[in-house]
């Protein structure tokens, strides 16, 4: 497997080695000890599976205290994938990276805890797995609004072919950053 940084210190893509023949495909999602060697010694407690249509934008979610490190990977479909650095500390703080994450290429996204994640769905479907470090906690869940100024989020909505994403109540009520509680 192959460790590749993002510009925020944490987040990585993971480029698992993939073996095919004839008679399909097999590869490695998870090995704590070859993930340990390329920095990552998370446990993970929960996995998660969502499946959106096009259009549809999913965070930016966050959990404080209980903060959760993502692994995530696509089973079908594109999405543009976004992780912003809620860590007050950081000298990356309140910036975020987005790319494309495309099934077929087997890339995984490692979201370190500290950071805020969401997606917008690119193609027709996508569907998503995501092992998470710590449960789900509904006190602790935030939402940081995808379209906070502040942030200037780059959707590509017209990649999307919509012109305003399809989001859940909870997302459309997200906090901008100045307002939204972060990590210390």
């Amino acid at each position: 497997m192959r460790r590749i940084d993002l510009p925020l210190a944490g987040p990585c893509l993971l480029e698992p080695r993939v073996f095919e023949d004839a008679r399909g495909l097999f590869f490695e999602t998870w090995n704590e000890r070859t993930l340990g060697e390329l920095g990552i010694t998370a446990h993970f407690v929960q996995e998660n599976h969502s499946r959106s249509a096009r259009g549809v934008l999913r965070g930016l979610h966050y959990q404080l205290p209980q903060a959760q490190g993502k692994l995530l990977r696509l089973l079908e479909g594109e999405i543009f994938d976004v992780v912003v650095d809620l860590r007050r500390a950081s000298p990356t703080f309140g910036r975020w990276h987005g790319l494309r994450l495309q099934a077929h290429t087997r890339q995984m996204l490692w979201v370190p805890p500290g950071f805020a994640h969401g997606f917008l769905t690119l193609s027709e479907a996508a569907e998503a797995v995501y092992a998470i470090t710590d449960f789900y906690a509904p006190a602790a869940e935030h939402t940081l609004a995808w379209d906070d100024p502040a942030l200037a989020i780059a959707w590509p909505l017209a990649a999307a072919g919509v012109a305003a994403p399809l989001l859940s109540a909870k997302d459309a009520r997200g906090l901008v950053l100045a307002a939204a509680p972060v990590f210390e």
